[in-house]
């Protein structure tokens, strides 16, 4: 969420794919939070993760490495996109 959150506040200095790049990552990891939550939302199209079992565990735990995987990455695309516009900036002053 917080890649989501800069992405969003820096809008215009980084581009639309890396805002929406960042938005769908945050909606990902909601999306398993309420997979995985007490609550049968299967009529909502969501199949439970079953944290309780092992393969539910296993499960959650693998799909959190994936998000903090696509989260470094989106996290490396910001700072690029911040180095630009500060560099931008940087050779403007006198």
């Amino acid at each position: 969420m917080d890649a989501y959150t800069w992405a969003h506040k820096l809008v215009p200095a980084v581009s639309s794919d890396l805002v929406m790049d960042c938005f769908e990552l945050a909606r990902d990891i909601r999306t398993l939070d309420m997979r995985a939550a007490p609550y049968d939302l299967r009529e909502h199209g969501y199949e439970p993760v079953r944290i309780e079992t092992a393969e539910g565990k296993a499960e959650y735990a693998a799909a959190q490495r994936g998000f903090s995987v696509r989260g470094q990455a989106l996290r490396t695309r910001l700072v690029d996109a911040i180095d630009v516009v500060t560099s931008a900036e940087t050779a403007r002053r006198p």
